[in-house]
Formats: structure tokens, sequence, C-alpha cells
């Protein structure tokens, strides 16, 4: 089995328009994403060439255009979506693990966010 490796991308923050309510979806909100992103390594860094490995540049802005562009009820939805999006658009990942953070929720109570975590991997046949 090749060396596994780890891409962190953390506290990436949006100016999004999800939510169930009218005042989300004028308004819009902060959405906060960190994207665990694991590759084999091993095999993608031998020529320390960018080209041939992971290109956290690119994942970021795939995750920035789909948020900014994708609006939808629930941050299940989003977290869930993007999730798929990441595993097609990148085979080399073999796996992700999203965490979505929503600030302003309406909720009668003091807590600092709401957070959802989806995970997945690649299904090779």
């Amino acid at each position: 089995m090749a060396n596994m490796g780890k891409i962190r991308i953390n506290n990436m923050s949006f100016h999004t328009f999800n939510g169930v309510f009218a005042e989300e979806k004028k308004l819009g909100q902060r959405l906060q994403i960190d994207a665990e992103l694991t590759y084999p390594i091993e095999e993608k860094v031998q020529h320390d060439d960018l080209k041939e490995t992971v290109s956290y540049a690119d994942v970021y802005q795939t995750i920035e255009e789909f948020v900014l562009n994708n609006n939808y009820n629930l941050i299940e939805s989003v977290a869930n979506h993007l999730l798929k999006k990441i595993l097609a658009d990148y085979p080399t990942i073999q796996a992700v693990k999203l965490k979505v953070r929503k600030y302003s929720v309406p909720i009668a109570g003091i807590f600092d966010n709401i957070e959802i975590e989806v995970s997945g991997a690649q299904h090779h046949e």
C-alpha cells in the first residue's frame, strides 16, 4: 500500500445565501469550511512537480466556485454535494472529509456555530 498524505485547507470563509428562511436567502451569511484531502503522496511527489500531485489552490477554487454559485436550504446539502463534486473532479484524491460551519442560526441559544461533517472515498471498480 502506498504512503498516504493529507492536505488540510482550514477555515475557508464565504458569504453565502443558504438557509430555510427568507432572511437567510436575502441577507446571506458566513459559511466556513474545512477540507481534509487524502491522497497517495509517495507516488505523487516523486518528481517534485505540481502537475503530478493535488493542487490545493485548484481544490480551493473548486470549493469557492461551488459554494458561491449553489444555494441550498440545508448546510447538510451544501456539504454532501460539495463532497461529491470534489471526489468527481479529483480522482487522485482517495478520501475527503468536509466540515461546514454556519454561524448565524435562528435558534434561541448561545453557541458559536452549527457544524456538519461529511466524509467519502473514491469507489474504483
